[in-house]
């Protein structure tokens, strides 16, 4: 990734006025490095929200120096880093500066992909790593919960149905369909655990044989257990297929398989707005929409 293509992507969700902060990023991990004695590195794998150099820590600690425009964000991130820290499955905050929106994590090595990942394997390692996670208790009051996060989904995935590619393909009564079985999911919530709330396969990285699985960037919030397993499962879509995902995942996680299955009908037409954003493959899209209509 170079660095037109992490100012595209800032300015995107954040605005024009992103351009200005951007313009300051090399200033600003400048200082930073002085400050806390950081060898810097190359820009690395930033996402959406954030600018990512690799760097070094003063003992020598492969690490990432990670800034962002929200700093609000970014801080709730630390929160939730720290939080899933007992669980030894999330990287270490080494350094933060909130007034900054900069922080400091060490670099999760070697650091692969789950999705370019051996998949054999896989289902056992992501069991793993969500017993893991779910082991950790939500803090008191936590905030934030699965409705919350559904119903902040569905009205910002939504708006895009209006967009001619994308309302060709998924229409309102698949939408509304795809709520209602939300509605009823979250209605049925027997188990209540502390979930990493964006478990993706790319949030997933290999950590060595040492560590397992390691997640990055949650957005924790406390539901159903089945739901970090999901996107998972939905990515399943055009490869061997979502149902046969669904039963060795459910297998692997100790999860309910019918549930499992149930959260992928859900999810299924978000996935599928995302393919077609980003010109995903037709046969992937193609199981997702009769996903969506059963």
């Amino acid at each position: 990734m170079n660095k037109d293509e992490v100012g595209v992507r800032l300015v995107a969700r954040f605005g024009a006025e992103t351009e200005g902060w951007l313009a300051e990023v090399p200033n600003l991990a400048a200082q930073l490095a002085a400050r806390w004695g950081l060898a810097l590195g190359e820009l690395f794998g930033s996402g959406a929200s954030s600018v990512v150099l690799r760097c070094q820590w003063p003992d020598g600690t492969p690490a990432v120096l990670k800034l962002s425009p929200d700093r609000a964000l970014l801080n709730k991130q630390l929160e939730m880093l720290l939080v899933f820290a007992p669980s030894g499955r999330v990287p270490a905050a080494l350094a933060v500066d909130a007034e900054a929106g900069a922080m400091v994590l060490e670099e999760v090595l070697p650091g692969t992909p789950a999705e370019d990942m051996p998949q054999k394997s896989l289902p056992q390692q992501w069991g793993e790593l969500l017993a893991a996670l779910h082991s950790v208790a939500p803090p008191v009051h936590w905030p934030l919960d699965l409705r919350g996060r559904f119903d902040e989904a569905f009205i910002r995935i939504g708006r895009r149905l209006s967009e001619p590619a994308i309302g060709a393909r998924i229409d309102q009564a698949a939408w509304r369909r795809a709520s209602q079985r939300c509605e009823k999911l979250l209605d049925s919530q027997a188990r209540l655990v502390f979930l990493h709330g964006d478990l993706h396969l790319g949030n997933v990285l290999d950590g060595g044989p040492a560590r397992g699985l390691i997640a990055i960037d949650p957005k924790a919030c406390v539901g159903d257990p089945c739901f970090d397993a999901v996107d998972y499962v939905v990515a399943g879509a055009g490869h061997e297929g979502v149902e046969a995902r669904c039963q060795r995942v459910a297998t692997a996680c100790q999860l309910d398989g019918d549930r499992l299955y149930a959260w992928s009908r859900v999810v299924a037409p978000m996935a599928a707005i995302a393919n077609l954003a980003n010109g995903g493959p037709e046969p992937a899209l193609d199981e997702l929409l009769a996903l969506s209509r059963r």
